[in-house]
């Protein structure tokens, strides 16, 4: 149990890092554009950033290469369909806000897949 708490909170940790701290002006407008390099760049990092973690964690660098790529593909995708869903759309407007809360509870949820394959 200790190592599934850890390896949520470390992935909490870089979400926060990768998604706030190092998301880049470029990234937050090329996000909607499919393929540009904005929205890769950004899903990189959380690549990144999740091998890191996962090991750190002790995961095998097999497993954690297979599954630091399956959350960079995973964040690519559901960022492309947030900012498609979010045009038009203002920090004024409550779908907005409905739309990046979403956003978020899938990149969470794929936290909580990823740890489920890893526990299994």
């Amino acid at each position: 149990m200790s190592t599934v708490i850890l390896l949520l909170a470390l992935l909490g940790i870089k979400h926060f890092i990768c998604d706030f701290v190092l998301q880049y002006p470029y990234m937050l407008a090329e996000k909607g554009i499919y393929g540009a390099k904005g929205g890769v760049h950004h899903a990189g990092f959380h690549a990144i950033g999740t091998l890191i973690v996962l090991l750190l964690c002790g995961i095998t660098i097999i497993d954690s290469i297979v599954l630091s790529l399956l959350d960079g593909i995973v964040h690519y995708h559901v960022d492309w369909v947030k900012q498609q869903l979010n045009k038009g759309l203002t920090y004024a407007d409550n779908k907005f806000w409905i739309i990046l809360g979403a956003d978020q509870a899938m990149h969470y949820l794929t936290y909580v897949f990823i740890i489920g394959l890893i526990v299994s």
